[in-house]
């Protein structure tokens, strides 16, 4: 399988020469980034599904590849990717950003703030994200429910349900869609605080 290599790219030579040396070992995964850092983005996909055919379980790969996948536009397959590893590995700060970006992007707010929650948990000083959980609260608190359109500008462009759009849906299927949503987050605080108290020990 031949790659295309950017002239003048040093780094992806040098990692490209390993991989070529070892297609079974995980240098794959700085491979992939440094060919998304030079915007070779299918490149750097194809190397890190490659990769992870071998290691299904290497967070690394997976992280790299969401990366790529992030840069390509490919939100749902972010999402995918990342899931598992938050799960396993909740205190991966990239792959909690990926996803709560993605999903912010995907227009689930719900999920979106879950994961910029654990983020702020995680660094309690990040004004950024602090910033992000603080507007898509307000907002939610204000309008009654919120709902994010596809735009490339995740941040600033919001389109909104009327709260007595949002009242006359069955509240009792919304209270137990709510009450699953904050029994994961739940769990991941818990996952979370475990991993900080295991780091410690």
């Amino acid at each position: 399988m031949k790659k295309h290599t950017p002239q003048g790219n040093p780094l992806i030579y040098q990692y490209l020469k390993k991989y070529q040396d070892d297609p079974s070992s995980r240098i794959f995964a700085p491979l992939a980034e440094a060919y998304r850092k030079a915007g070779l983005l299918d490149e750097a996909i194809e190397i890190a599904r490659d990769g992870l055919r071998l290691h299904p379980h290497f967070i690394g790969g997976r992280v790299a590849l969401a990366r790529a996948l992030f840069d390509k536009g490919i939100y749902e397959e972010v999402v995918k990717e990342l899931e598992p590893v938050v799960l396993d590995a909740p205190d991966n700060l990239v792959a909690q950003k990926l996803l709560a970006e993605s999903n912010l992007i995907l227009g689930r707010i719900a999920q979106a703030l879950a994961t910029y929650k654990i983020l702020l948990y995680l660094i309690p000083q990040d004004q950024e994200v602090a910033g992000i959980v603080r507007e898509i609260e307000e907002r939610a608190y204000e309008e009654g429910a919120l709902v994010l359109q596809q735009d490339p500008l995740p941040l600033k462009s919001y389109s909104v349900k009327g709260a007595l759009e949002a009242i006359s849906e069955d509240p009792e299927v919304k209270r137990k869609e709510w009450i699953k949503k904050i029994e994961s987050l739940q769990l991941m605080l818990v996952r979370v605080q475990r991993f900080k108290l295991a780091k410690k020990a």
